[in-house]
Parts: C-alpha cells; sequence; structure tokens
C-alpha cells in the first residue's frame, strides 16, 4: 500500500480481485473516454487479466495503476476512484500522471488532491523520478486547478488537439518536476 503521507481523508493502495467490478464500470464509462483516449469497451476478462498481471510492476508494465480509498469517520472505506502513473521511462525518470474520481459527489472533496500529493511523494521516494507531468484539456479547469495546486506548471499547448462534439480543443501539458536532477 503506498501511505507516505498521512491523509486522514484517503488511502492509495494496489489494485485488487475485488476491484474487478468497479474497474470494469469506470473503463465502460463513455463520458470518461475522452480524457483517456479509450474507443472500444474493455471486457471483463480483459480486466481480469490484467489484475492477475501484477499491476503495481511499473517496470514490467511500464504502468502503475492505485485505487483510492476515501475514509469517513464512522464507516467503512470505499473506493472513489483510482490514480495512474502510465508511460513510464525509466531512462529519463519521468511518468504521466492520471487520475479518475468515478462520481460526481465525491469530486471536490480533497480525495484527488490527496491521491496526487501520494503518488508525488511515491515517485520521488520510491520511484527516484525526476519528472511527472499530465495532459489536460483546456476546457477542463476542475483538473487544472488541481494539477496547479499541486504543484504542476503548464509548460505548452497542444493547439487543436483533442478532437470533441463541437469541434477542436486545445490539450495543456503541465509537468512537475519531482526530484533534484543528478
Amino acid at each position: 500500500m503506498v501511505m507516505l503521507r498521512n491523509s486522514p481523508l484517503i488511502t492509495v493502495r494496489a489494485v485488487e480481485p475485488e476491484d474487478l467490478a468497479l474497474l470494469y464500470l469506470w473503463e465502460n464509462d463513455r463520458a470518461v473516454w475522452h480524457v483517456s483516449n479509450t474507443l472500444v469497451p474493455f471486457s471483463r476478462y480483459q480486466l481480469k487479466q490484467y489484475i492477475e498481471s501484477d499491476p503495481s510492476n511499473i517496470h514490467a508494465h511500464r504502468q502503475l495503476r492505485m485505487m483510492i480509498d476515501c475514509r469517513e469517520a464512522g464507516k467503512p472505506a470505499r473506493t472513489v476512484g483510482s490514480i495512474d502513473l502510465f508511460d513510464f521511462e525509466p531512462l529519463h525518470r519521468r511518468a504521466g500522471l492520471g487520475i479518475l474520481i468515478a462520481q460526481a459527489d465525491d469530486r471536490r472533496q480533497g480525495y484527488a488532491y490527496e491521491a496526487v500529493r501520494q503518488m508525488i511523494d511515491y515517485s520521488r521516494q520510491v520511484l527516484f523520478l525526476h519528472q511527472l507531468y499530465c495532459h489536460i484539456a483546456a476546457s477542463n479547469t476542475a483538473s487544472i486547478q488541481l494539477f496547479g495546486k499541486a504543484g504542476f506548471e503548464i509548460t505548452g499547448t497542444k493547439k487543436d488537439w483533442l478532437r470533441t462534439e463541437t469541434g477542436w480543443e486545445d490539450e495543456l501539458l503541465l509537468q512537475l518536476k519531482v526530484a533534484p536532477s543528478l
């Protein structure tokens, strides 16, 4: 379990077989496909194989998915989302960072910020990464604010990069230096 920061709000943990139903639901939610560039649904079989393949081995898969559990006083923990390191590049010591808080009611509760902070710490203290980055649609102000609050800076704009239902949209590149250069 990644728990480098003590948070009263959340726990960031490894994917478990019991998460299959949630992953199936989230990966096949067309409302969020645009942020992950997904075009086809995932089968339960594919997701089960993914879970069984030891998704915590970032060196083998070049990605790492963790689940976000919120802790509410007097209630059992419940899984509210997932956070991913992807495009892990060990030579250049960098990775992309993405996050999903699945239900609208769970957004803006501090869960995403705490999970991002924990993954920054994990990236620095365990993986010894130099940089994290993310790509965010210019209209996604909530994500831009989230990553900005966590210290990410907008370092570039890809013009007319994303096709939407109403036309083309810019995509922003945000970066965070997580460790000093060697």
